[in-house]
């Protein structure tokens, strides 16, 4: 008989149907209408009904099926009892198909950590700048980001009545990211991905030193990233804190799946490991290729205000 598939195998699996089912109710909450908007922090820091749903239901989604995981969500929620409505228990047979690195094939449940944004790119939701809004789940093992799921609830919204709304890509360290069309920036061109809402001086400076040929504003890491992935953009640059472990870790190992780099301003790599801080003070910088070029002319200055 065939050996069941490995843990991580089966979590990433999970995760990609957890995620399919998180983009439903994304959709649902806003043909409702009532998205039920909370301020965090402020006006550039929200939560809507839609990032609670999510988040319940991802995290009671997968710690029903492998209860000894580390599940780090976003959202402070109380401890409600999840309806069974919000549960799903599906995983992409595709996935489970694909054979495990052998690096990976030993993990135990007890040593993975998952990452979770129920909904990145909150504000531009509730602004309906809807293909922007991406549903994170990463998952650590050893400190290291390992494997993702992205999904774009809205990917696709523009294109009219009858188009199918939604995409998810997922991707394994060792085997590979699948559910888009891997394409490099054109060459010679430096046009650099940063953020939209979380503008200051300092991002700014730090754009203008790299002397782009131009620059997209857009709101969420995991759409930043795709922007890498797919050749819009040639590096995510955000020269600031503010971006959480949860905005990176699936995005992170979807870009090193596919040969990318991202580190914070410095250098630095990111850990993932359950006690970690969960702010990326030092900020970000990424790219699918010529990671050095960017990393050797981010200014002394910026570098020295941002501290790990």
């Amino acid at each position: 008989s065939m050996a069941s598939p490995a843990l991580l195998m089966r979590v990433v699996a999970s995760a990609y149907s957890v995620a399919e089912k998180a983009a439903t109710i994304v959709r649902n909450v806003m043909a409702a209408g009532d998205l039920g908007i909370v301020e965090k922090t402020g006006a550039n820091d929200l939560q809507t009904k839609a990032d609670r749903l999510v988040q319940m239901s991802i995290c009671a989604s997968l710690a029903r099926k492998f209860p000894k995981v580390t599940i780090i969500g976003e959202e402070e929620l109380p401890a409600d009892e999840v309806t069974e409505e919000l549960i799903e228990n599906g995983h992409c047979e595709e996935i489970l198909k694909k054979t495990c690195p052998a690096q990976y094939t030993g993990i135990k449940e007890e040593e993975l950590v998952i990452w979770v944004d129920p909904l990145d790119g909150t504000k531009e939701y509730t602004e309906g700048l809807l293909d922007h809004v991406t549903v994170l789940i990463g998952i650590a093992y050893g400190g290291k980001a390992i494997a993702g799921v992205i999904n774009q609830p809205y990917y696709n919204y523009e294109a009219g009545a009858g188009a199918v709304l939604g995409r998810t890509i997922w991707g394994v360290l060792g085997i590979g990211a699948f559910g888009f069309q891997l394409t490099e920036a054109p060459a010679g061109k430096h046009i650099i991905v940063t953020t939209r809402s979380h503008s200051s001086t300092l991002v700014n400076d730090c754009i203008s030193a790299l002397n782009p040929d131009s620059v997209i504003r857009v709101g969420g890491a995991g759409n930043k990233i795709i922007q890498l992935i797919e050749g819009k953009a040639s590096a995510y640059v955000f020269a600031s804190p503010g971006c959480k472990k949860w905005d990176t870790c699936a995005p992170e190992a979807i870009l090193h799946a596919v040969g990318g780099k991202i580190t914070d301003i410095h250098g630095n790599s990111f850990q993932y490991n359950k006690e970690v801080k969960h702010m990326n003070s030092a900020g970000v910088l990424a790219t699918l290729r010529n990671y050095d070029y960017y990393a050797s002319r981010i200014p002394n200055t910026v570098k020295q205000s941002l501290v790990p």
